[in-house]
């Protein structure tokens, strides 16, 4: 297996290994230029000539009856939680509300602009107007609003689950329970979410499938947290499903078949091949105060027995106080930098906090997915406790899948593991990473499943819709909370 054209083995000494730098990017060269002769005037370059954007056909009455009737669905795509009695639009104002509502439909409410940081997984620019146009000369408007919402069954499961809590929020929602509560109060209340909760079954099968929808350990009891789950409000279900619906509008049009998603809310990895799920794994994602950003990437290389170059953020909060006789006991090298300053690294080994695998893609977190040492988390069902990299359950088989297509790869990871060598393994072809947050989602008979927001990530979001809506929709209610604040 030692073949250099399949297998780089890492340049840098093994203690004192650095962070791969990136390729520095040489400095733009400007020509130079000889000045002109005495009295030439020169003349600055042409400016760009932007087209002229795509002129709107004036709309016949059909079509403006029919568009003033469309706009009034806002609230059952969740671009706002509630909706007002509008008058007809007609003219320009008519065709500014269409494109404004094409484009929140097809790449979100809300303004990258006003995106968190950690918000990386940004939606790909849309005009609106030449297909707009083109619907308006051929009559075929419906058509063309059918095609801007995100074509994915995740997207229409949670349309059709908001217009049932909806229905429930307008029918007054739910009470909250107590521990104490009798069985046949518990019991209603979970119907109002669960359709095949009976009268005659025993409770705590009800209360089973309820936890299994939140994601919580399924004792059958009604324990703190299926209470905690229980009583979160109707509004704010809905928020979080709005908040999921905007995601799925970021998410490019068509996702490569073969790919690996992470929900980091549900610390869960699943491996699609053919875009099919074939494996999935328990995972441990950014705790709430480390959290792991949203991001699509390219898995580009595994790092067989990594080191850990510890970020400073971590050494200097975590290792530095315990002294140097302390971290050298546990392992720790503390090492020069070329400034003068020093930092930690950790051998590669079965103790190193990447464990024997490091799977490498490019982003400007510095965030990855890898082994570790540490597996008691994989059995909890609170896993949101790293520093933001994503920690795997069973790391050995997806690298075994990433590599399946090269012969003389396959079937030899645990191989490479067992030489006690660090090496960068580069994959037969790259393997699309996306790091999600998904909170809501429906099950194939139509239950919306819920996890935990752990970094209050939905009812920001949420908020940011509708204080965007309320800017520039004229159909949203000019709600009195309070806008988000960054």
């Amino acid at each position: 297996m030692n073949r250099p054209d399949l297998i780089r083995f890492l340049a840098l000494p093994l203690l004192a290994a650095a962070a791969i730098p990136a390729v520095a990017q040489p400095p733009a060269v400007t020509p130079s230029q000889s000045a002109p002769p005495a009295g030439q005037v020169v003349l600055p370059p042409p400016m760009a000539v932007m087209p002229p954007p795509v002129p709107l056909p004036a709309l016949s009455q059909a079509q403006d009856d029919w568009a003033n009737e469309w706009l009034k669905s806002g609230m059952a795509e969740g671009l706002m939680a509630r909706s007002k009695p509008t008058a007809p639009m007609h003219g320009q104002q008519l065709l500014n509300a269409l494109l404004d509502r094409g484009r929140a439909l097809s790449t979100g409410r809300v303004d990258t602009a006003d995106f968190l940081e950690v918000w990386a997984l940004r939606p790909a620019a849309f005009d609106p107007r030449p297909s707009l146009a083109k619907a308006i000369a051929e009559d075929r408007l419906p058509q063309w609003a059918a095609s801007l919402t995100p074509p994915y069954s995740g997207y229409d499961g949670l349309r059709k689950g908001l217009a049932t809590y909806e229905k429930i929020r307008d029918t007054g929602g739910w009470p909250s329970l107590s521990a104490g509560a009798s069985a046949d109060v518990v019991r209603a209340r979970l119907a109002l979410e669960d359709r095949t909760v009976t009268g005659t079954e025993p409770q705590t099968a009800a209360l089973q499938r309820a936890q299994r929808r939140y994601g919580l350990n399924p004792t059958g009891l009604l324990d703190a947290r299926t209470l905690t789950a229980l009583n979160v409000s109707v509004d704010d279900r809905i928020a979080a499903i709005m908040a999921n619906m905007e995601r799925w509008r970021w998410m490019p049009r068509e996702l490569p078949v073969n790919r690996v998603q992470v929900n980091i809310a549900a610390a869960v990895l699943t491996v699609f091949q053919g875009d099919q799920p074939v494996t999935s794994m328990r995972a441990v994602t950014g705790s709430p105060t480390n959290q792991t950003p949203m991001l699509s990437s390219n898995i580009h290389s595994i790092v067989v027995n990594p080191p850990w170059n510890v970020p400073m953020s971590i050494a200097r909060k975590e290792l530095f106080p315990k002294g140097r006789a302390t971290l050298a006991k546990q392992g720790y090298k503390i090492v020069k930098t070329p400034e003068g300053g020093e930092r930690i690294v950790q051998p590669a080994g079965p103790n190193s906090a990447l464990g024997r695998l490091k799977f490498d893609f490019n982003n400007p977190f510095a965030v990855y997915l890898h082994d570790t040492p540490s597996r008691g988390k994989f059995s909890s069902y609170d896993r949101l406790a790293s520093h933001g990299c994503i920690r795997l359950e069973k790391p050995v088989s997806l690298a075994e899948l990433m590599v399946a297509s090269d012969p003389s790869l396959s079937g030899q990871i645990q191989s490479l593991i067992d030489t006690n060598k660090t090496q960068r393994v580069s994959l037969p072809s790259q393997v699309a990473v996306y790091l999600l947050y998904w909170t809501a989602f429906a099950s194939s008979n139509g239950t919306m499943n819920f996890r935990a927001d752990p970094y209050d990530w939905d009812k920001l979001l949420a908020q940011k819709i509708e204080a965007s809506s309320r800017r520039v929709d004229p159909t949203a209610v000019n709600s009195t909370a309070p806008a988000a604040k960054d």
